[in-house]
C-alpha cells in the first residue's frame, strides 16, 4: 500500500493508462486520410491586386476647370472605381481558369482578390498565368510561362507581385 492506495489499484490505473494511450496512437494514424489523392499535386493561384485606374482619367478643359470652385480645380478627372482584374491560368495549353475579378469595397475602389486551388497530376507541366489590370478589352498586361516538374503531394503557389513585375511561382 502506497499513500492509502492498494497495489492492485495502482496496477489497474497503469494498465488503463497504457491501453488508453495505445488506443489514441492507433487512431492517430488510422484510418489514413490525405487531402491530396495519390499521384496528384496542388496548384494554388492566389493574389490581391488593385487594377490601374489612371487610364480611366480624362483631362478637363480650361472651361470645365473655370466652372469648378477654386479648391476643386484639378486638371485630371479620375473615377474612384477600379476596373475589374481579368486573369487566366493555363496548364499544358489547356485553360484551367478564367475569370473577371471585381474590385472589393463598397465604392469598388479596393483590390481584387483571388484564391483558387487545383489538383493536377504529378509530372512535367507548362504553366502560364496571365492578367489584365487595365480597362482594355483584349490581350493581357502581364504573362508568365514556366515549365515545372511536380512531385506527388507537392504544393505550387502562383502569386502576383506588382513590385517585381509579374507572377511568381514557388
Amino acid at each position: 500500500m502506497i499513500d492509502g492506495v492498494s497495489f492492485p489499484r495502482i496496477i489497474g490505473m497503469l494498465v488503463f493508462t497504457v491501453a488508453l494511450s495505445a488506443l489514441a496512437a492507433v487512431f492517430d494514424d488510422w484510418p489514413r486520410y490525405s487531402r491530396i489523392p495519390d499521384g496528384m499535386a496542388v496548384l494554388k493561384f492566389s493574389f490581391t491586386h488593385g487594377s490601374d485606374r489612371s487610364s480611366l482619367c480624362k483631362r478637363r478643359s480650361r472651361e470645365e476647370l473655370q466652372k469648378l470652385p477654386p479648391n476643386k480645380r484639378v486638371p485630371l478627372d479620375c473615377p474612384r472605381e477600379r476596373p475589374p482584374v481579368v486573369t487566366e491560368l493555363e496548364v499544358n495549353g489547356e485553360q484551367l481558369f478564367f475569370k473577371s475579378l471585381p474590385p472589393s469595397g463598397i465604392a469598388k475602389d479596393g483590390p481584387s482578390r483571388l484564391y483558387e486551388r487545383f489538383l493536377v497530376p504529378a509530372g512535367d507541366h507548362t504553366i502560364t498565368a496571365r492578367m489584365r489590370d487595365t480597362p482594355r478589352e483584349e490581350g493581357f498586361d502581364y504573362e508568365s510561362t514556366r515549365r515545372v516538374t511536380l512531385v506527388p503531394g507537392q504544393n505550387l503557389s502562383i502569386d502576383f507581385r506588382h513590385e517585381t513585375g509579374g507572377f511568381v511561382m514557388n
